[in-house]
């Protein structure tokens, strides 16, 4: 989402651990699956990816964030991936359930065979050397049927929580979907304030310069004060610039994200939104995502899946009971024929493979283990994120109100500046420090703005409540 050049954007840290905090758990999901399950899950990477789907229109969109988010919905590559893993395991556990269920085929067989006897080295006097052609029709329909056999039990049962522990990660895929999208959309509304700001800087500055220009060509100022408002005006053009591209740049990245075309020209109709979040208990929070958290409901079901697997590694040991039977009707023809079957029933039990059965039983067992501590260390991080995302909110919204008084205070500072520099009290020194001041103080309020509202999304994500985002990012 970020170039190399963007790594000085004073809003690129914040964004990469919002990231971070919100995908680094999906590639785990899908690892209780069957061995044999070729797993795509979605990583970080792929929430950041879409499929793009519509034409470029001519004209320029307007793109809300209710927009973005269902747009991204639809076409981010982490939520159809998460709904492909879906499908997956669907189908493995449709597989898992046939090994329970009764199997019944149908064959129909027409033979026509003629056979060379001296051929056989079988020459008898008086015996024709060549038989045939002759045939026979069989038709016959077989039963094959697995009566005990509790380690296929197992194994569905796993295949069971697989599939619920997958479709938890697609719905919990969808509240990544929100963060990723509102975090893109919120980081474009940063870079177009910036903008803005960057824009009536040097608009300042070219007022401060032309002033110092006309006071030098009227003798009542040096040729310093020129060069110093001449530098100035032209390092915030090239900050512009660098604002400018920055702009393009992550607008490209918003529309990878919820899949519009790159060449689409859009506009953000939503602005911004700043709201004193107001104080909530932490432990009914914490409560509230231990309930609601989706990632946390999928390992609980891998957790279970795993329990049944090693379930059905003890299982191994148990004999099991098989049927297999078949009826037809066999002869010349149909009309002369008769019906033929059979019957077998089988018991198997495992006699000598102790080895076999030991280290399948460990393997099994450390696959448990690990997947238990790996549910222990996701309600520490479940509780982390609530709390994280709570100081980080009362953090960015102290940060707002000190840099909102800075503004005030500095454009204030530049004011009485460029009054007593146009008076002839002072040089424009004053004036240039001054500037300098206000975009301080103009890039940290818009740093402290979209960090709070991504702070705010973050406990949404966090509460397991992020597509209900507007009851955040507005205050609750």
């Amino acid at each position: 989402m970020f170039s190399s050049d963007s790594r000085s954007n004073p809003f690129y840290f914040c964004a990469c651990a919002l990231l971070t905090l919100g995908v680094a758990a999906v590639p785990l999901r899908m690892a209780a699956q069957s061995p044999n399950v070729q797993s795509s899950a979605p990583t970080a990477a792929s929430f950041q990816g879409s499929v793009s789907s519509g034409e470029v229109a001519p004209q320029i969109i307007n793109l809300s964030l209710d927009d973005a988010i269902q747009r991204g919905l639809r076409s981010n590559l982490g939520a159809i991936l998460s709904g492909t893993q879906t499908s997956s395991a669907r189908g493995q556990r449709l597989s898992q359930l046939q090994a329970l269920l009764p199997e019944v085929d149908f064959k129909a067989q027409e033979a026509v065979m003629q056979t060379d006897l001296a051929a056989q080295g079988l020459r008898i006097p008086g015996f024709p050397t060549i038989i045939g052609p002759f045939g026979y029709t069989d038709l016959r329909a077989s039963l094959s049927w697995s009566l005990v056999d509790v380690k296929s039990l197992r194994e569905y049962l796993a295949a069971r929580h697989n599939f619920a522990a997958a479709q938890l990660s697609e719905q919990d895929a969808r509240d990544l979907v929100v963060l990723t999208v509102g975090n893109a959309y919120l980081l474009v509304l940063a870079d177009e304030t910036r903008v803005s700001s960057v824009e009536a800087q040097v608009a300042t500055a070219k007022i401060s310069l032309d002033q110092a220009i006309a006071s030098h060509e009227a003798g009542t100022a040096p040729k310093l004060d020129e060069l110093r408002a001449r530098v100035d005006y032209q390092s915030l053009e090239q900050q512009l610039i660098v604002a400018r591209n920055g702009l393009e740049k992550d607008k490209l990245a918003l529309a990878r994200t919820i899949g519009l075309p790159l060449a689409q020209s859009f506009n953000l109709t939503d602005k911004a939104p700043y709201a004193v979040f107001d104080q909530i208990d932490v432990n009914a929070a914490i409560q509230q995502a231990h309930a609601n958290r989706k990632d946390l409901a999928a390992m609980v079901e891998q957790t279970k899946a795993v329990e049944e697997q090693r379930k059905a590694a003890t299982a191994d040991r148990l004999p099991t009971v098989k049927f297999n039977g078949d009826y037809g009707d066999i002869g010349v023809n149909v009309r002369h024929s008769h019906g033929t079957g059979d019957a077998s029933g089988t018991l198997s039990v495992p006699l000598f493979k102790e080895y076999g059965l030991r280290g399948e039983a460990q393997v099994a067992q450390s696959q448990l283990d690990t997947q238990r501590a790996q549910l222990s260390d996701m309600n520490a991080q479940v509780d982390a994120d609530v709390r994280d995302a709570l100081l980080d909110i009362a953090s960015a919204q102290k940060q707002v109100e000190v840099a909102r008084s800075s503004v005030e205070l500095a454009n204030e500072a530049l004011s009485e500046a460029q009054q007593r520099y146009a008076s002839g009290v002072s040089d424009n020194l004053a004036v240039s420090q001054a500037e300098q001041s206000v975009a301080q103080a103009n890039d940290q309020y818009v740093a402290s703005l979209y960090r709070h509202n991504v702070a705010k999304l973050s406990l949404a994500r966090a509460l397991g409540a992020a597509q209900n985002y507007k009851n955040y990012l507005g205050g609750k």
